[in-house]
């Protein structure tokens, strides 16, 4: 440690690693100390030179004279003097919370901006950003962040958060911090917490919120890292940040607000290849996929099935709304056709891959390489399934083994292999396994299909409750009776039965872009169970209220699918 002069304060600066590799400073936030960024600062060391300091005020810091001299003024000039102190050209700035506002707030002013290679804020954007947003956003985003915010309006009276922080609101700190999963340790909460709490709130007193500045930031490479589960900051704040920096990366981890305390491999990692990118280094498929916009531009979504019907029409809905997208059969042919339909008419990258969903070494191979060469996915569509029509008695024991392998084992392998992968990584995600309305409502001539698809709804129950902590949504998707060619290439125990299958599904004239908008909208709201047209949810309604009518209605079932064939996606 060392001390540098910035006007009245001394202020405590920590240095580590090689001082000739690229500089990366990490600056803290409220109520925090340097400390805050040890485990991050760890990773960091050894590839970068990382430089970290108290803010005036807080740790090992001074406080100024005046209690009242934390402006942005006074904030910005400190950054300057540990610049100077530190003698490099430029930093990689990377803030959190007040760390952050400061950052966003060097970047309006051309004097210190012009000393900064790039910026990672961890959380959301500076004062000016959000004085725009509260001005022009959408009343009902706006009312929301403002619910999030009343903790502004509380620090700025007097008197009474001095007598909470000597009283309340460290244990306050200290339970936030659990209920991120986080474990206190030493150096988190800092021993000088409750003096560090009450010099910092200046910082609310004396930076007002609505500046009326230029909310614009010319040129920097700028990436937002945003912890989901942040309980202060909305999605729809964030969302508005690309208005105001042109080069920007949206990037996100599945944590609360101290996400480089919970999260903090996940957060050493964006940010190490971030600055890599930046000073020259080449750019990863995910950190290429965050420049893009759109409800799910920065996503790769892959899509089992993907060749026709509904994981054609899934596919290309994600690509649509910005998703790069792999299209995966067991047809390549079909899987490539669709990929470079994609690709023509929407201008988004898609990837054509062959993989047989029942073939577990596949799978496994199909998952490594997905992950090698194009990154961990988002979402993954486990849609691939065959459909055997006919009585129990009439199908074979190879018919219930093909149904099994691919309408269940498909899904238990996208689920595991790729959910083990997503959890890794710690970003999130979501897994949509497509089941039936046939998973609620028995049918006498469908049983290996029906069995197989109630096994998937089961499945994402279950996982569902299990991958939640890891911050990734299961939905389970129960389309009724969809128009696509499944009743033509299905497997039929008896002929007689083709004829009525096929006539019925293209009357019931249900489109399966209409079952991929309902995916959709099941990602980005993280339902659970989705049942599809009027029969699906009709069907969901009864197998709730009566058991008893579903079965009797079963008797009279002659055909219900939804899935295409297997070996004819």
């Amino acid at each position: 440690m060392r001390m540098v002069e910035s006007g009245d304060v001394r202020l405590a600066v920590y240095e580590e690693g090689d001082p000739g590799r690229p500089a990366v400073l990490l600056l803290h936030g409220y109520p925090d100390t340097h400390r805050v960024w040890d485990e991050v600062a760890a990773l960091l060391r050894d590839r970068f030179h990382v430089v970290r300091y108290d803010v005036r005020g807080a740790g090992a810091s001074t406080a100024p004279a005046d209690r009242g001299d934390y402006g942005f003024d006074r904030l910005i000039g400190d950054l300057d003097a540990v610049l100077d102190a530190v003698g490099r050209a430029k930093v990689h700035l990377v803030g959190h919370d007040w760390g952050s506002l400061q950052g966003w707030e060097a970047l309006g002013r051309p004097g210190v901006r012009d000393r900064l290679a790039s910026f990672t804020s961890l959380g959301g954007p500076g004062l000016r950003q959000v004085a725009d947003f509260m001005r022009h956003g959408r009343p009902r985003d706006v009312a929301a962040q403002r619910a999030r915010s009343w903790y502004i309006g509380a620090f700025r009276l007097p008197v009474l958060p001095e007598l909470a922080w000597r009283s309340v609101l460290p244990g306050l700190v200290r339970r936030a911090l659990r209920g991120d999963g986080i474990a206190p340790r030493p150096g988190h909460p800092a021993p000088t917490l409750v003096q560090d709490g009450i010099n910092g709130l200046a910082l609310y007193r004396r930076n007002p919120p609505d500046s009326g500045l230029d909310p614009r930031v010319p040129g920097l490479p700028v990436q937002i890292i945003e912890p989901t589960r942040d309980a202060y900051v909305t999605p729809a704040l964030l969302e508005s940040v690309g208005r105001w920096a042109p080069r920007l990366w949206h990037r996100r981890v599945a944590a609360g607000h101290w996400a480089h305390r919970s999260r903090p491999g996940t957060v050493a990692g964006m940010i190490a290849e971030f600055v890599e990118h930046v000073e020259g280094g080449p750019a990863s498929g995910e950190l290429r996929r965050a420049r893009a916009g759109g409800a799910f531009g920065g996503r790769l979504v892959v899509v089992t099935g993907a060749g026709s019907g509904i994981g054609r029409a899934t596919a290309r809905a994600f690509a649509a709304h910005g998703a790069e997208v792999v299209c995966a059969d067991i047809d390549i042919d079909a899987a490539k056709r669709v990929a470079d339909g994609i690709a023509r008419d929407l201008r988004i990258t898609a990837h054509g891959v062959q993989v047989d969903v029942a073939n577990a070494d596949d799978m496994e191979d199909f998952s490594r390489n997905i992950i090698s060469e194009y990154g961990v996915p988002d979402i993954v569509v486990n849609n691939a399934g065959i459909a055997v029509a006919g009585a129990f008695l009439d199908h074979t024991l190879d018919d219930w083994r093909r149904t099994i392998d691919v309408n269940l084992w498909g899904v238990v392998h996208g689920c595991r292999l790729f959910g083990a992968a997503m959890a890794e990584r710690g970003q999130g995600g979501h897994i949509v396994n497509v089941a039936s309305l046939a998973a609620f409502a028995p049918s006498q001539v469908l049983p290996a299909y029906s069995t197989s698809k109630a096994a998937v709804k089961m499945l994402s129950d279950c996982l569902r409750a299990e991958l939640a902590g890891h911050g990734i949504g299961v939905s389970a998707i129960c389309p009724g009776f969809v128009s696509t060619g499944i009743a033509s290439h299905a497997t039929y125990t008896k002929d007689s039965l083709r004829e009525d299958a096929v006539r019925g599904l293209a009357r019931r004239g249900y489109p399966p872009e209409r079952v991929a908008a309902h995916i959709l909208r099941a990602v980005h709201r993280n339902q659970a169970l989705v049942p599809v047209n009027a029969e699906g949810k009709i069907g969901y309604a009864l197998s709730r209220i009566s058991p008893r009518a579903m079965r009797g209605l079963a008797r009279l079932s002659k055909f219900a699918g939804k899935d295409r064939p297997y070996g004819r996606r």
